[in-house]
């Protein structure tokens, strides 16, 4: 069996890069983080969510019939690791796995988030939500591109997978808010879209993982100490070298995944690249010794993005004890 991509698989993942290089590269990036008056924009890009939506980002999955790519799970995870990559903001996921469901998501047309056991993120910038988002109250996020609610009396209500691989506990109840989902609307509740939402999570932290092991590389070409290269010293390789290892092994496990489509599986996988994710980011703070630790450098808002998105379902203790509970 042949696992590497094909020629078509190739061109969507360049061709999703260039249009995000082109339309959120780093200037676009630090504009939104640094923002009026010093303070992160996250008011959402309608238009840059309307040129996704014409892309085909969100439809990929929408059968041709219903006026979707027609595409799988594979290419899809290939799509959100882009994304990753530019740490583009908003509720892609959400909005993703509504199309066919909610009119205009499928489009850009309509921006729709969901409850993630007691956390929602981007709500006042959402035309639906799905779940119940009654009361929620605004919280800090670490992440400036990522703002949150809290919804009151929520937690412990996220989902389970059990050893044969069924997820149980997920409600599917409407909320309050933004016009909340109902219906087929308010489908995010259904076992198959709350495995696909941590798949394309974990697409996700997996091109933030990339994302810091070529930057952390690049900079040890670059840097100089004592009249060399600091990546010719040995503490550094072994950086580079273990967060290369990491982004490889959650690859593998989130392709992987991808193709099985397995409930356990994408549990391992969100557990692999949660870790590629937050490790990589702080090993490549490392590499770029005190200039990592500024404003200035990039490398803080893939670690606080990264830390975000491990608070989705599965968490890394829920993700381990969803592993152990298949193993038994």
């Amino acid at each position: 069996m042949d696992f590497r991509l094909t020629d078509d698989q190739r061109a969507l993942q360049e061709g999703v890069r260039k249009l995000l290089e082109g339309r959120f590269g780093r200037e676009r990036l630090r504009a939104a983080v640094d923002g009026p008056g010093g303070e992160p924009d996250t008011s959402l890009d309608r238009a840059l969510w309307r040129e996704l939506g014409d892309a085909g980002f969100f439809a990929l999955r929408l059968p041709e019939r219903d006026g979707g790519v027609g595409l799988g799970r594979p290419e899809a995870v290939l799509a959100f690791e882009e994304a990753g990559r530019a740490l583009l903001p908003g509720p892609l996921v959400a909005t993703h796995l509504a199309a066919g469901t909610v009119p205009g998501a499928a489009t850009g047309e309509t921006v729709v988030t969901r409850v993630d056991g007691e956390l929602v993120e981007w709500l006042d910038a959402a035309d639906q939500v799905l779940g119940n988002a009654a009361g929620a109250v605004p919280v800090r996020s670490v992440d400036p591109l990522t703002p949150l609610h809290r919804v009151p009396g929520a937690a412990g209500e996220r989902g389970a997978v059990t050893g044969s691989g069924v997820v149980t506990g997920l409600g599917a109840e409407s909320g309050s808010g933004a016009e909340s989902g109902s219906g087929a609307a308010g489908g995010f509740g259904a076992a198959a879209d709350a495995v696909l939402a941590a798949l394309l999570t974990a697409a996700e932290q997996l091109g933030s993982a990339g994302r810091t092991t070529g930057a952390a590389v690049r900079y040890a070409r670059e840097r100089e100490q004592f009249g060399r290269p600091i990546g010719s010293f040995q503490a550094v390789k072994h950086l580079c070298a273990q967060m290369l290892v990491r982004t490889e092994t959650a690859r593998a496990a989130v392709y992987g995944a991808a193709v099985t489509g397995d409930a356990v599986e994408i549990a391992g996988a969100k557990l692999l690249a949660d870790d590629a994710a937050v490790s990589n980011a702080r090993d490549c703070l490392q590499v770029h010794g005190g200039m990592g630790f500024t404003w200035e450098a990039d490398v803080h808002l893939h670690l606080k993005r990264a830390w975000t998105r491990a608070e989705r379902w599965p968490t890394r203790r829920e993700a381990a004890e969803l592993l152990a509970a298949a193993l038994l």
